[in-house]
Order: C-alpha cells, then structure tokens, then sequence
C-alpha cells in the first residue's frame, strides 16, 4: 500500500464524508473526550511529533481511549504485551500510558514522518491497523467508520473475514473532523 496511489482516494473520500447522521452526537463527545485530554496527547506529540489529533484518533480505536492501555494494541500497560505487537512493557507509572504510546508509535515509525498532511493522518491511521481492506478493495472502517464511505465487510478476528458484518467502532476520519470542528485552532494541511 503506497501513499502515493491512497492520498488521492483519502482526498476524494474526505471531501465527500458524511457523517452518518445517527452517529453525529456520538462523534461529536468522542471530540469532546479527546479535546478534554490534549495536553495528554500534546506531551507524545512534543515527543514523537506525531499530531495530537491523530495520537487521540488511534488511542479512541485501539483502546475506546482506556488511558491504563498500551496504543499500540489495547493491552493492559502493567503486564508485557501478549497481541501484535508482542513483548511491550510493561509500562509503569508515573506517565504510563505515554510512555506505551511513545512506544508504540516508535516501533511503528511514525516518529520518522516529517509531514504530517490530513491525508498522511489517515494513511497512517490505516497502516496502524493494516492494510487487509485495501488488499481487498474496500476503504478501511478504521478510517472511515460512521461514515456515507464505509462499506460492508469486517475482519471479525484476526485474519478471519465477513463480507457482511459492519464495524460498529467509530473511524479515525469523522473524530478528526469533529475535533478540527470543535477546536479552531487544530486546521489540517492538504494535499494539493
């Protein structure tokens, strides 16, 4: 999966997002819960720089935002990690979570990214989770999950497939949105 052929459809898909109108008071306090904690996320940002909005984004879906997990796969931070990514931690306080998160985004290489483009964001948010719905031609609920650019189809363990199931679990894309809806000063860069 290459930036160069996906920023194009993360352009056109969040150019064209709707969010599912059911869901818009949901999306709206999961901004609200990330924005409640952004100095939390500011810190791993001024230590990875990786954007605050898309730390928040990734810990709302690995976790639902458990600030007692590790980032990078929802695991308990005071015991070594048992899921991908294995044998993290444990990670003790005081500052726990991010130091799991710090972490977690090292060993995924987004401390490396320089440029930190809207559509980069969701890219990134992609790989995070892995690229099985590109591979099979579908945009990943991860990302755009709530939203008019989901489609059916849900990897409902881990390599185990349903072309049926719909993911429940709120995308990266709609939360950023209504962040940068609810904060004026949080504005995303494009892709030109």
């Amino acid at each position: 999966m290459r930036y160069s052929v996906k920023w194009p459809q993360y352009k056109k898909a969040w150019d064209a997002m709707v969010i599912k109108p059911a869901r818009l008071g949901d999306f709206t306090g999961l901004a609200q819960f990330a924005l409640n904690h952004k100095a939390r996320y500011q810190a791993i940002e001024a230590a990875t720089g990786v954007t605050w909005p898309h730390i928040a984004v990734l810990h709302r879906r690995e976790s639902d935002a458990d600030f007692h997990t590790y980032l990078g796969n929802g695991e308990p931070l005071n015991r070594v990690t048992r899921l991908v990514p294995k044998g993290r931690g444990p990670f003790n306080e005081p500052n726990a979570f991010e130091k799991g998160a710090i972490d977690a985004l090292h060993l995924d290489g987004l401390d490396k990214v320089i440029d930190w483009r809207l559509e980069k964001i969701l890219y990134y948010c992609e790989i995070f989770n892995g690229a099985g719905y590109d591979q099979r031609g579908l945009p990943s609920p991860y990302v755009w999950g709530g939203t008019n650019a989901q489609k059916p189809g849900k990897y409902v363990a881990d390599g185990k497939w349903s072309g049926t199931a719909i993911d429940s679990q709120p995308g990266c894309a709609p939360i950023l949105a209504m962040i940068a809806k609810l904060d004026p000063t949080v504005i995303f860069t494009r892709e030109d």
